[in-house]
């Protein structure tokens, strides 16, 4: 029987999280969520699912180092970094090469993001395992569908079709469409139908149909990953054969190259608690709170305020009054105010931090 892996997304910088987040320790490698950093939460709820040594991270070179700092159990080997960011599509054509180098038998692997909240760890392996099922018994591109509880504008959607089998048991559906994030009018539309899900940016596929899927719909990509592969096939250094052939890949994210187009998408409805924790108000959701609501990291006071999220780190105190829903960050070098309904501005804040040369120790 053919092997199962897991490959965990983990680029990005988690800008919205600044001034925590920074490019050598983003989002993913703090515990935003949880005592532990969120990839390694992901990390450890793959555990009796997928064989510790068939977990695979695809990060970035300058977060490799911390990333296997954050996780000591990973395969040293098996923590990948991009020399350059070329988008999703790229990089699942490359987890399909190293699985592929590891387990010739056409197995099937999953695609996960990094930082995802997820609390039901019996009920993610159990979806998780339903997909990996089918996925190894077709031709298919499975995806994992989130039920939405509110019409979110933040993400992309699933439109179902066909469900494939009977109630009561594990929900498959053919996918009729993928659309993206919508307004709110159009995901108040999308919520109340009951035809959609949220793309939680989930899959699970064989390596030769994912392969022959890139193959089709983004050719020029595929071409350029087959010298990556048969470079390792020929005993190549890695890190070296994605410094001569990563940077002439085509920036595409998995969905618009491949998952928007193909015909043979299935999805299945997720059977847990999800949460991609986009930004800092976020954290209301997972962390306890006082009698008002104002959640606290870190040493700090709150009097006469409302739902605050107050976060400090190095022994920072901070101390609040008469003020409501605010988001206060402080780290060592860097202190962050804002309203929570501002919480979006805060990306756009980062970009003009990078336009400063003299603040580029902030990013």
């Amino acid at each position: 029987m053919s092997q199962r892996f897991a490959v965990i997304m983990a680029g990005g910088r988690g800008e919205r999280f600044w001034p925590q987040s920074r490019l050598k320790r983003p989002k993913h490698l703090l515990p935003i969520i949880g005592d532990t950093p969120m990839l390694c939460q992901t990390v450890d709820r793959l555990a009796g699912l997928v064989p510790p040594e068939n977990v695979f991270v695809i990060t970035n070179r300058e977060q490799r180092p911390g990333v296997l700092a954050a996780c000591p159990d990973l395969e040293p080997a098996n923590v990948i970094g991009e020399p350059v960011g070329r988008d999703t599509a790229a990089a699942v054509g490359l987890a399909a090469i190293l699985v592929k180098s590891s387990d010739d038998a056409g197995s099937a692997f999953a695609i996960l993001p990094a930082d995802a909240a997820i609390h039901d760890t019996k009920g993610f392996q159990k979806t998780l395992a339903t997909a990996f099922e089918v996925a190894e018994n077709g031709e298919y591109l499975v995806t994992v569908g989130i039920k939405p509880n509110n019409p979110a504008t933040g993400y992309g959607y699933i439109q179902k079709g066909e469900r494939l089998r009977p109630a009561g048991v594990d929900a498959i559906f053919e996918v009729k469409r993928f659309v993206e994030k919508p307004d709110l009018p159009t995901a108040e539309k999308y919520l109340q139908s009951g035809e959609y899900f949220w793309n939680a940016g989930m899959f699970v596929w064989r390596t030769d149909v994912i392969g022959n899927a890139l193959s089709v719909y983004t050719p020029e990509l595929w071409k350029a990953l087959d010298k990556i592969e048969d470079g390792i096939g020929d005993g190549e250094n890695l890190d070296s054969l994605l410094a001569e052939h990563y940077p002439n890949l085509d920036k595409i994210s998995i969905d618009y190259a491949v998952m928007e187009k193909a015909d043979n998408v299935l999805t299945v409805e997720a059977n847990f608690d999800w949460d991609d924790v986009g930004e800092w108000p976020a954290i209301a959701r997972h962390q306890s709170s006082d009698p008002k609501g104002n959640v606290l990291q870190g040493k700090g006071m709150i009097r006469d305020g409302s739902g605050n999220i107050v976060v400090n780190e190095k022994g920072h105190f901070t101390a609040i009054i008469g003020v409501d829903d605010l988001i206060v960050v402080q780290t060592g070098d860097a202190t962050l105010i804002c309203p929570k309904s501002k919480a979006q501005e805060i990306k756009k804040l980062v970009k003009e931090i990078e336009k400063n040369s003299d603040l580029e120790h902030l990013l």
